[in-house]
């Protein structure tokens, strides 16, 4: 999962009214490209005039300082913002623009579609405690070297003078909450306080701060602490006789898919491929789990059930793993390995100059996925990337066991490949290098969660892992993680799926362990359509590639296709299609 990560989370705040932008539209001798390149300028600035904390979160620290707070009158003044823009994009004729800019037109359309639709249908800030979680952004003030420690430690300082009336208003907010929100709340809350209580404590130690000013400034991380504090005690006192299901229902399901993925295909159409794609994947599977069985299990009968017998051959080579102290230092010791094999294949250009940290993961960040990528925003592009990796500290030895056996040796090395090389970590590098703003802001998840899905069988494909039936068996598992992502996703919010069903999905048919598979149960119920995006952007990403292939002939080479997909940035998959199989026209495009 990438949190980031690229994961929108609308963060409604207080500023000045949008009275400016109603006079800023664009006339009729600016609505050419050059036009519109000005217009979108003009459009980010106020956004993030809105937005500090997502302008925080994509590298733009020029309102870092500010905390807004939330209530009724900045959701009416972000609805007024969203009208103004859509009434500007409205004067320009997106056919007459580049493919970049088209792309452009159509993401901020739909940006603005989807907040309004946040605000007016959805309003989760009345059910999802959560939404409210800004230690993220203090994090990231104070673990990011683009200013000098001391003048971002001055803005991680004014920024807290508004933590508790931020809190105290949240409160108002939450209604009915979800329950498993509001306790996933509470765990993220109390998991990243640490940053405000201790590490802003840590990094004052290394300025030349005044001592007085530094008393001041602890003494306000204490009240904010304190607020914080006060907030998960509010959540767990709560009463709460009537909270809302975490399950979205089909309607708003199916809204919510068509902002957020943005796909060709319609969610009940993508859950019907991943239904058949299942049993493609149950056949293949059984074809290498007979040819093992000999190997592992001599002349022991083999099971006539097909899904027993790949559940014995996969548990068998899933006690391969490595110690619980020894797993992230076996994901930093893969990446080097990862890398190499990329430049042998000549799948696409690496790009050495950009860090790739591999870190523990942040206490804030717990509770929803394993292992995540963090990569710098857009404005922020020489900041590091950060391969985040849960710990396994404090687990019984029956949970390590099981969570080692589901990231055994097979499943850590697809692991790295998803997240890092060549997944999330090179894509994300190939997304900053595009001149647009728009398509990395607005990133979308199916297209950046399709490509770690897709990068994962094009190493396979290509020979990584000397294509041994035990490495190719667990690949079909790991990707049947994927395939199975959407159906259950689907299944439980569109159609009341329970956790005992969802359980024997995830244990039965796709062969995870008990562990991983409350894990994602856990995950379902707080996050909706967000697992739709690798099997979706994975299945559009390949039917792409098969049209690319016709449209070259002879042309077409692997490392082509991969560089020129990439090079459109975090744009929808379906509009990236329409761009690469446009007919040919005079002149240069730049994307």
């Amino acid at each position: 999962m990438i949190k980031i990560l690229l994961a929108f989370a609308l963060f409604i705040f207080f500023f000045t009214a949008c009275k400016k932008d109603s006079s800023v539209v664009p006339d009729q001798a600016s609505l050419d490209d050059a036009g519109f390149n000005r217009y979108e300028a003009h459009f980010l600035d106020e956004l993030w005039k809105l937005n500090p904390d997502w302008a925080t979160s994509v590298g733009y620290h020029k309102y870092d300082s500010l905390l807004l707070i939330p209530n009724k009158q900045t959701r009416e003044k972000l609805l007024t913002f969203t009208k103004v823009q859509m009434d500007s994009l409205g004067k320009f004729n997106p056919n007459n623009f580049l493919e970049s800019n088209k792309m452009d037109f159509a993401m901020m359309q739909n940006q603005l579609a989807e907040i309004q639709w946040k605000i007016q249908t959805l309003k989760d800030y009345e059910w999802d405690p959560n939404s409210y979680n800004v230690i993220g952004t203090f994090a990231t003030i104070l673990n990011e070297h683009y200013e000098p420690l001391a003048k971002r430690l001055n803005s991680f300082y004014e920024k807290m003078a508004f933590i508790p009336a931020y809190y105290k208003e949240a409160e108002k907010q939450i209604k009915n909450p979800v329950v498993e929100l509001t306790n996933l709340a509470i765990e993220q809350h109390l998991g990243g306080i640490g940053v405000i209580e201790k590490d802003f404590a840590d990094s004052l130690k290394k300025t030349n701060i005044p001592e007085t000013q530094k008393k001041l400034m602890l003494d306000r991380a204490k009240l904010s602490a304190d607020a914080i504090k006060e907030y998960t005690e509010y959540l767990k006192n709560l009463k709460n006789d009537h909270p809302r299901s975490f399950r979205l229902g089909k309607e708003l399901y199916d809204d919510k898919y068509k902002f957020e993925i943005q796909s060709s295909l319609t969610a009940q159409q993508i859950y019907n491929a991943a239904v058949e794609r299942k049993k493609y994947l149950h056949h293949e599977m059984t074809k290498f789990s007979k040819q093992l069985w000999p190997k592992y299990f001599g002349t022991k009968p083999m099971p006539a059930d097909s899904l027993d017998l790949i559940s014995q051959v996969i548990d068998t080579l899933s006690a391969k793993h490595v110690a619980p102290d020894e797993f992230q230092e076996a994901i930093e010791k893969q990446i080097p390995i990862l890398t190499a094999f990329v430049k042998s294949k000549d799948l696409l250009t690496m790009d050495p100059s950009k860090p790739l940290v591999v870190r523990k993961e942040p206490g804030y960040m717990a509770g929803v996925a394993g292992a995540s990528m963090s990569s710098p925003g857009p404005y922020d592009k020489g900041g590091n990337s950060y391969y985040n990796v849960g710990s396994l500290a404090g687990w019984s030895p029956e949970r390590a066991e099981s969570y080692l056996r589901e990231y055994n040796q097979y499943i850590l090395q697809i692991l790295s490949i998803h997240e890092a090389i060549p997944g999330h970590y090179v894509q994300l590098i190939y997304a900053n290098k595009s001149p647009s703003l728009i398509k990395a802001i607005f990133g979308n998840g199916a297209m950046v969660e399709g490509w770690a899905v897709y990068s994962e069988q094009m190493m396979i494909d290509n020979g990584y892992g000397d294509n041994s039936p035990e490495m190719l068996l667990m690949w079909y598992k790991w990707h049947l993680r994927s395939v199975c992502n959407t159906i259950l996703d689907y299944s439980v919010h569109s159609m009341n799926m329970p956790k005992q069903q969802a359980i024997t999905l995830l244990t039965h048919e796709a062969f995870q362990q008990q562990a991983e598979a409350e894990g994602k149960w856990k995950r379902v119920s707080v996050t909706s359509v967000q697992l739709d995006s690798y099997y979706t952007g994975f299945k559009e990403i390949m039917d792409l590639r098969e049209e690319w292939k016709k449209k070259m002939g002879d042309k077409y080479k692997l490392k082509d296709f991969n560089e020129k997909f990439l090079s459109y940035g975090s744009a929808p998959v379906k509009l990236i299609r329409d761009a690469m199989l446009a007919k040919e026209t005079t002149g240069t495009e730049k994307h």
